[in-house]
């Protein structure tokens, strides 16, 4: 099944203590279209202006990516400029042009309408809202937030969690959002806002989910050189949907099997600066990180 994703698309200068990269492609849309399209077909919604690069066209278009629903407007793109320690969670903004982004107000082409599977990426909950109102019955909505978007609109956030089936969040944000200290209390709370499953993110501690009552725990792989964790989430979140999407159905043992895939593609991500390492990864790379990660939660080496 296809799967519609709507959130940012970002130039980002990052620098970090492996390197820099100025005006790299970036954004949510972005990263989780490049993870999701290994697995299924992919429609893209967002923004960009004038100055969005060919080759970040070409990125997509080489992924198949459906980009009817991609708008290029008057104006310079959404542009990101950050910093990073030798902590990976340690990170510095150093400037934020929001640009063509600041009027994004998303429109559905007819056709992207009856999508199956919808991913909100990390925008305002509004404009969230303003996507599912648009929307035809679709059979899986997905979300990811941010603690920006629980400080600054938790009304209106809570009001899109109620239209939700899976929420993506971290561990710090699941915990500020529910008031609770302990993380698994958090988790288990966070569905009595509406989402039946939930995904924690723990960074380099793996990623949790929570559904039907029940925990699953995925390490993550013991990435040695991260040079660029910032679009790490948003392709861990395409790979976990885009498996789903491509795969059999939305079952438990089907979205146990899906949160090693996107921790798989994830890992790779955060290897380089921007989208890159996706151009470059092979299948039997990629294969034999799945078989890693597969070994490492089990009793057999």
């Amino acid at each position: 099944m296809s799967i519609l994703v709507v959130g940012s698309i970002v130039l980002d200068t990052v620098r970090s203590p492996y390197g820099e990269a100025e005006n790299a492609l970036g954004g949510s849309a972005i990263y989780f279209a490049g993870a999701a399209s290994r697995f299924t077909e992919v429609r893209l919604v967002g923004v960009v202006g004038e100055d969005f690069p060919e080759e970040g066209r070409r990125f997509l278009t080489d992924r198949k990516v459906d980009l009817e629903g991609l708008r290029t407007v008057p104006g310079e793109t959404f542009a990101y400029e950050c910093e990073y320690g030798w902590n990976p969670n340690d990170r510095t903004t150093i400037d934020t042009r929001l640009n063509v982004f600041e009027n994004f107000h998303p429109e559905l082409p007819e056709r992207y309408r009856r999508t199956p599977t919808l991913f909100l990426g990390n925008i305002a909950p509004v404009l969230q809202e303003e996507v599912l109102d648009q929307m035809e019955g679709p059979r899986h909505v997905a979300a990811d937030t941010m603690n920006f978007w629980i400080q600054g609109d938790r009304p209106g956030l809570e009001r899109l969690l109620r239209r939700v089936d899976t929420l993506f969040l971290n561990d710090a944000e699941a915990m500020e959002l529910t008031g609770e200290k302990n993380l698994v209390k958090a988790i288990r709370r966070v569905t009595e806002f509406g989402p039946t499953t939930v995904v924690a993110k723990k960074g380099e501690h793996g990623a949790v989910l929570y559904r039907n009552g029940s925990f699953f725990v995925v390490p993550a792989y013991p990435v040695e050189t991260v040079r660029d964790p910032t679009g790490g989430g948003d392709a861990f979140a395409g790979g976990v949907l885009g498996r789903l999407a491509g795969g059999d159905g939305v079952d438990d043992a089907s979205f146990r099997e899906a949160m090693l895939h996107g921790t798989a593609i994830a890992s790779f991500v955060v290897e380089d600066f921007g989208p890159r390492r996706l151009e470059s990864l092979t299948d039997e790379e990629y294969e034999e990180r799945v078989r890693t990660i597969r070994s490492m939660i089990t009793l057999s080496p």
